[in-house]
């Protein structure tokens, strides 16, 4: 159904180019030659998206693209979805293509989500009366009833999707490439939607998936595309080339400083300057096991007197699904109090015999008086935890899941 042969391509970085009127450039001509033979002749900075990539796609498969961010995923999409160009090389395609690669994707803001229907499905070439027999099948599916006459401008991220999805999903499509765009749906949605995915590739149908969320990709995906900065650097079964992309992301990074930097994190009430892991007396810890406790220590500058800093730690295992979320809502001290100008240190305690042996990534949020006030930083902090002696006892096998806690257990012998 896909056959992407050499494809690669390239962007132009840099400042955007200034677009004139005609008259403007020629008057410039004549008014400045030099600078404008310099400007013709100049090269610019360019970086490849994509380079080299060969690959095919069987009719009825699933196949998932995952990678870094950069690596080069939705320059892909957009390419087989024929909305860039590839730079060089070439992609063949069979039949209708399907796409939902950004929030609204296909939708005019002027038009009701009933007549988006009909317009995506002319743009795929169907006639009326074939989006008449999927017309109440697309809403019912995307839960839009009362909404389906109202213009899409009005719709929130969430409403886009639901629509969005539903419209690539069931119109006659004989490949169907979804991006990341997903996530922006509630969990009950997304579930709903990889079912549906599952059920069209069961139907004869391709589908390309790009997602971030690792568990989404081994539960609807027989096969895996490995992207790294343009180059495909593993094709072939779902558990392997995951096995290979955790081995590719896997590096430590125990602290963070952004002292006298201008790139420092922060919103309206404060201002990073340190983000590290430590022990209780506040010792550097590199080597941290499943059975011993660590911190994470903030630094940071108040810069205006607020009553409200908070901050949230969330913990993601080596795949970017979310573990658990904790928070400083409860401390008593100061959380709620205004806080002076001047410098902070807030540690979070992490207790030991909590999490599972494996490698872990830490984003910061920062919140404000409000929720608009905000700033997260993402993979603030990498850290493997070590296997460790005490909660393992005799078992010589591995502990399956993220956590690994010692809980208490009772026998008693009963009468």
């Amino acid at each position: 159904m896909i056959s992407v042969r050499n494809l690669s391509k390239q962007y132009t970085i840099g400042k955007r180019k200034q677009y004139h009127r005609l008259t403007e450039s020629i008057t410039n001509v004549f008014s400045h030659p030099i600078d404008t033979i310099r400007g013709a002749t100049e090269k610019k900075p360019t970086i490849w998206a994509l380079k080299d990539l060969t690959f095919n796609v069987k009719r009825g498969e699933v196949v998932g693209i995952i990678g870094s961010n950069g690596a080069g995923k939705s320059t892909l999409l957009k390419i087989l979805s024929q909305i860039t160009y590839p730079t060089r090389g070439e992609i063949r395609l069979k039949g209708r293509v399907g796409a939902l690669l950004e929030v609204g994707t296909g939708f005019h803001p002027e038009l009701t989500g009933r007549e988006n229907i009909y317009q995506n499905g002319a743009l795929l070439g169907m006639k009326k009366g074939e989006i008449d027999k999927k017309f109440d099948e697309i809403v019912k599916f995307s839960e839009m009833e009362k909404f389906i006459d109202t213009q899409v401008k009005r719709y929130s991220s969430g409403m886009y999707v639901r629509l969005g999805f539903a419209v690539a999903a069931h119109l006659e499509t004989d490949i169907l490439i979804v991006d990341e765009v997903l996530a922006v749906g509630d969990a009950n949605f997304q579930k709903k939607s990889l079912t549906k995915m599952k059920d069209v590739s069961e139907g004869g149908r391709t589908v390309l998936f790009v997602s971030h969320n690792i568990l989404s990709v081994k539960r609807l995906c027989s096969r895996v595309l490995l992207l790294e900065n343009g180059k495909l650097v593993s094709d072939g079964d779902t558990d392997k080339v995951i096995q290979d992309y955790g081995g590719e992301i896997q590096n430590t990074i125990t602290k963070r400083e952004w002292i006298g930097s201008d790139d420092a994190p922060q919103n309206g009430s404060v201002v990073l300057q340190l983000l590290r892991i430590c022990d209780d007396q506040g010792q550097d810890i590199t080597d941290i096991t499943t059975d011993t406790p660590f911190n994470i220590e903030i630094i940071y500058r108040a810069k205006k007197e607020r009553d409200h800093v908070r901050f949230s730690l969330i913990f993601y295992d080596v795949w970017n699904n979310s573990i658990f979320t904790t928070m400083n809502n409860r401390e008593s001290d100061w959380y709620g109090r205004p806080y002076p100008l001047g410098l902070y240190r807030t540690v979070c305690k992490i207790p030991g015999k909590l999490l599972n042996n494996g490698w872990f990534n830490v984003s910061i949020s920062i919140v404000g008086k409000d929720h608009y006030d905000s700033r997260l930083v993402p993979e603030a902090l990498k850290l493997e935890i070590l296997d460790g002696p005490e909660v393992r006892g005799d078992h010589a096998g591995p502990f399956d899941g993220y956590f690994r806690p010692s809980l208490a257990w009772r026998t008693r012998k009963m009468k």
